[in-house]
């Protein structure tokens, strides 16, 4: 025994007595840790900390004492005296300068698609602007898309309560031919696209990918081939609502062969705004997936373009997209009250159907922080200190965009070996 202690006494006096390296298990699903980055996360499941004790030091002698947690614990004559370090103080709360950053990085891996701008028809009323130079007064100029992170962005074609017929026809095709106007005169920034790879090939170039919609259904004027001819000119979303075959009672049966009819040719159906009875038919009627570009949760506010928790249900079965305004009339006057909705949205949809709208430049007011397209990372910000995981962000800011447009387009192109091209007319199915 006296061999023993001389031989660790010496290997004491060594420093030859290494603490055991820690290990910490990572992976996915391992939930953020809201401590600095030096700090190492816990992975779930761990139980506790990884021990973090340290032979100090080992000695022989008389006496000694075992220190525990900082407090002295007398050892007997001739017991070896073991230093265990005491838990680690609790490190400071990130500062919120360090979120922001932190929210910065990870929007540069996984930017924006925002579902919904209303740009276009404010550009309509300014005598000049370059939004390139940030110049005209709006809310979706190219730097602050820059400095949002937005990598693709829905770009409006709704016109004004009134129009409709002809009329509405006509201010849509202008509206078509504005967009592609603004784009052309701004290449270094932007890009007009019309699939989910088109899409990620303008990000990576450096360009904020121009998605044509949604427009108003009033857009097609009654006419199948008014909405391929719409197609054919780049239009990626029409909105359900607002004409005789999409009412308050739902679909009309012309109504659910315009849905037929989208999901052949790769247009979205956009259900904010529309009636129950319209979502739940259009949920059961197409094949695709639907978007609800400017809707939020009902029961945490009350508004005619939010969801209720059975249609939201109802929507994640059927894999389709809630985008989430940041509008303070539909979420509220903060970022924690759209950070709310975000919450309650996964929760009942599930991750994989919940994405982000600005809705900037469309009249709305915005909360506080998030005023324009500039301000993304305090939203981001605000969901990493919630906990909400890398992949769930990742899927939220991107991901579900490009999964809903993949998805359209893949059931194009099945839809099109099957079935010819409607001719069908609203008054032969509706009388």
């Amino acid at each position: 025994m006296a061999d023993l202690q001389d031989e660790l006494q010496a290997a004491g006096e060594a420093g030859e007595l290494d603490t055991p390296p820690t290990t910490t298990r990572t992976g996915p699903d391992r939930k953020r840790d809201r401590r600095p980055p030096a700090a190492e996360p816990i992975a779930p499941g761990d139980g506790g900390y990884p021990d973090d004790g340290e032979a100090d030091d080992v000695r022989h002698g008389a006496a000694a004492d075992v220190r525990r947690g900082g407090a002295d614990v007398a050892g007997n004559p001739g017991d070896e005296a073991v230093v265990v370090a005491g838990p680690a103080e609790a490190s400071p709360a990130p500062s919120p300068s360090s979120e922001l950053a932190e929210a910065d990085a990870f929007l540069v891996a996984h930017p924006v698609a925002d579902g919904y701008s209303g740009l276009p028809w404010v550009l309509r009323q300014l005598p000049r602007y370059d939004l390139e130079l940030g110049e005209g007064g709006v809310d979706t100029d190219v730097p602050r898309m820059r400095k949002g992170h937005i990598g693709a962005l829905f770009w409006s074609l709704h016109l004004p309560e009134g129009l409709a017929g002809e009329r509405a026809v006509g201010a849509t095709l202008e509206q078509l031919d504005l967009v592609r106007t603004v784009v052309d005169a701004h290449p270094e920034g932007l890009r007009l696209t019309h699939s989910a790879g088109e899409t990620t090939d303008a990000r990576n170039c450096g360009r904020v990918a121009v998605l044509l919609g949604p427009a108003g259904a009033p857009a097609i004027g009654d006419s199948l081939g008014i909405l391929r001819a719409l197609h054919l000119l780049g239009l990626k979303a029409l909105t359900l609502a607002g004409a005789s075959w999409a009412g308050e009672s739902g679909l009309s049966r012309f109504g659910e062969e315009v849905v037929r009819e989208m999901n052949r040719i790769g247009v979205l159906a956009d259900l904010s705004g529309a009636s129950e009875e319209t979502v739940r038919r259009a949920l059961a009627v197409s094949r695709a997936p639907v978007v609800c570009t400017r809707s939020a949760a009902a029961k945490l506010r009350a508004h005619p373009a939010n969801l209720s928790d059975d249609l939201l249900a109802a929507l994640g079965e059927a894999r389709g997209l809630c985008m989430v305004p940041l509008t303070a009339e539909q979420t509220g006057p903060s970022v924690r009250d759209v950070a709310d909705h975000l919450d309650h949205v996964r929760s009942i949809a599930g991750p994989e159907c919940v994405g982000l709208s600005g809705t900037y430049d469309s009249g709305a007011a915005h909360p506080q922080d998030l005023t324009d397209a500039s301000c993304y990372p305090r939203l981001v910000a605000e969901l990493m200190h919630r906990g909400w995981s890398e992949p769930d962000l990742a899927l939220l800011t991107w991901g579900n965009v490009q999964r809903v447009l993949r998805t359209a387009d893949f059931t194009a192109r099945a839809a099109r070996d099957r079935r010819e091209a409607s001719t069908a007319r609203i008054a032969e199915l509706d009388g």
